[in-house]
């Protein structure tokens, strides 16, 4: 078997999957199991063998051509980087842990089997993504994503928050979906052609001349579809809300698909974006935002899933920020790790959300027992959030470290040309989201399992206890959340660079802002043994909880001008167009009844109206002549 039909079978065999659970799980449900973990865990095997044997050598390339289109052809290529390889084994091996944690989560679950298959769909569509050497392939692959994250968002359909959080996701994420698709229309007429890889060496290459005709407008248009896909401001609001959703789904769309899918593919295409200093300007204008809202945000919320999803959001930040500065390898990195630590958090909620039946702060700080009721959610927890608060030697340490390093580069001009205020935001703001974001992991860890006990007077509910299969799950979680930072001197070798090494001032400076952010929560919990945030956040905590209103601002600014519009079209359409429409419809049969009275069938009736019309006619000519 040669690597590219290895590869063929990754994206493939998910997709079987998907197929094979949707055709048999009503009529033969004990194979919905076996169908959803295996072929997926046969793909993670695959994508290892596929970056074994790319070994972070020369791209492996493929392509058919898909059809003639009399213009520019739409191929389906396959592009096997160092990059796509270990991004790819990312999603599998999320994938697979989601889909085994699965089996015990959603067990009795009466809709598993559409779970289960669109989670293979999920799968394998952004593997596609992943892999994919062609823009309308790629694309194919983005979008099945959005109706897969519809459908599993809404997986509760029976609540109202459920139904609300699908829609306002697929709505936001088509907003920036629009925009996404002319620049992929536009930058293939630039270029000549769909193929990334073609583009990019065109752009890069030294024996080449070629330049973007409209470099900063076709970078804009993307970037507004990974703003909706990745949850990037100011298309982030949907992503908090997405948390209706069952969690091991919340879990993969955080860690290893959908919001990872905008990030990557701007990694893919970072010489298009590169070729505009304004371009890359306001992506890290957005970073920046992003990182400090999001946080804040995170730091106010009582609910453990939404503290999560405000986190996720930050961390794709961290990763435009890295891409802002023009360094992809920091920013594929910290996705990397991210993917790890992010998975192993969403995992571990899920076990204590369903040890003890809430996921609300408030109500998980009044319970006591709930560390010896889930003891491996809590040790499983503590390194995911030690690793998202950038503590070393967790891995997020050392990829936001390099994040940070890059941005430290780029600041004071010895980046890769990225200009130095996209630098000198990134460093500002990631180091106040640093700081940031070690508080709200302390404030979670520490409302969720500690507190005196005569404060946590609730007992925890007696469900039945997480299963094996779902602790067994977090503890291989936590190895690479561990680990997985220790390996940038891999990372660099494979991908050719240098620059993910901890440097001493960034390092410094990231240490000092996960420690003071873990003591000042420490600090504010310890005062008064409650809720840290309004200590924390002063008058900020009420905005911040609310997501700082945009969603109410985009109410007002957007949605209720369209239903005004809307009830003004429906107005002209039926007491206007419709009017006229119904009028020229009865006037024919009004008409008709008028001719249908003269037609009574009295013969001297009949004769009557001929001598009176020819005596018109007589009086009409006489008149005529003597007028002549």
């Amino acid at each position: 078997m040669n690597t590219t039909t290895a590869a063929a079978l990754v994206l493939l065999l998910p997709l079987a999957a998907a197929a094979l659970i949707l055709l048999t799980g009503r009529r033969a449900p004990g194979y919905v199991r076996p169908l959803a973990v295996l072929p997926t865990l046969a793909a993670a095997g695959f994508a290892v063998l596929v970056a074994v044997r790319q070994g972070g050598d020369d791209p492996i390339d493929a392509a058919t051509r898909l059809t003639p289109t009399g213009g520019i052809p739409i191929d389906l290529a396959l592009h096997l980087d160092g990059f796509a390889v270990l991004v790819a084994v990312l999603v599998a091996v999320v994938a697979t842990c989601v889909q085994l944690y699965s089996i015990g989560y959603m067990a009795d679950d009466p809709r598993y089997a559409s779970y289960a298959a669109l989670i293979s769909l999920f799968t394998s569509a952004m593997l596609l993504v992943v892999y994919a050497d062609d823009l309308i392939v790629l694309l194919v692959g983005w979008e099945v994503m959005g109706i897969c994250s519809y459908f599993l968002v809404g997986h509760y359909w029976e609540t109202p928050a459920a139904r609300a959080a699908s829609l306002k996701a697929f709505l936001v994420t088509k907003l920036g979906d629009v925009p996404f698709l002319i620049g992929i229309l536009l930058l293939a007429t630039d270029a000549g052609t769909f193929r990334i890889s073609a583009i990019v060496t065109r752009l890069t290459s030294s024996l080449s001349d070629f330049q973007l005709g409209h470099p900063t407008l076709v970078a804009l248009l993307l970037l507004a579809g990974v703003a909706g896909k990745s949850a990037q401001f100011p298309l982030h609001t949907w992503l908090p809300d997405a948390m209706a959703g069952p969690t091991p789904a919340s879990a993969l769309i955080h860690a290893a698909t959908m919001v990872a899918a905008g990030v990557y593919f701007i990694a893919r295409l970072l010489p298009v974006f590169a070729a505009s200093a304004a371009a890359l300007t306001v992506l890290a204008a957005v970073a920046a935002l992003t990182l400090l809202g999001s946080a804040l945000a995170a730091l106010a919320q009582d609910d453990i899933k939404r503290v999560l999803a405000y986190s996720t959001i930050g961390q794709l930040g961290y990763m435009t920020g890295a891409l802002a500065v023009a360094d992809r390898d920091a920013a594929v990195f910290h996705l990397l790790t991210h993917g790890a630590f992010k998975a192993l958090l969403f995992l571990a909620a899920g076990v204590v959300i369903h040890t003890a039946g809430t996921g609300s702060l408030r109500a998980l700080s009044r319970m006591r027992g709930l560390r010896g009721r889930a003891p491996d959610a809590y040790w499983t927890m503590a390194i995911g959030l030690l690793a998202l608060a950038a503590v070393p030697p967790f891995a997020g340490f050392f990829s936001k470290e390099a994040v940070l390093a890059a941005a430290e580069h780029a600041a004071v001009g010895d980046g890769h040309g990225a200009p130095a205020v996209a630098g000198w935001l990134v460093l500002v703001a990631g180091l106040l989201t640093a700081l940031l974001t070690a508080a709200y992991a302390a404030r979670l860890f520490l409302l969720a399992f500690h507190g005196p006990a005569d404060t946590r007077p609730d007992p925890v509910p007696a469900p039945e206890g997480a299963s094996p299969v779902m602790t067994a799950t977090l503890w291989f979680l936590a190895v690479p959340s561990l680990l997985l930072g220790l390996a940038y001197p891999w990372l660099d070798s494979w991908w050719n660079g240098d620059g993910l090494g901890p440097q001493l001032t960034t390092t410094v400076l990231a240490v000092a802002a996960a420690l003071a952010g873990l003591l000042a929560a420490w600090a504010a919990w310890r005062r008064a043994w409650s809720d840290p945030a309004p200590a924390l956040l002063g008058p900020l905590r009420a905005p911040a909880a609310a997501g700082f209103h945009l969603d109410a601002l985009y109410a007002a600014a957007v949605v209720r001008p369209t239903q005004a519009g809307a009830q003004l079209v429906r107005f002209l359409d039926r007491a206007v167009i419709e009017t006229y429409v119904r009028g020229a419809a009865a006037a024919p049969g009004r008409l008709g009844a008028l001719a249908r009275r003269a037609q009574t069938g009295n013969v001297q009736t009949y004769l009557s109206a001929v001598v009176a019309g020819a005596l018109v006619l007589g009086v009409a000519a006489v008149l005529v002549a003597a007028g002549e």
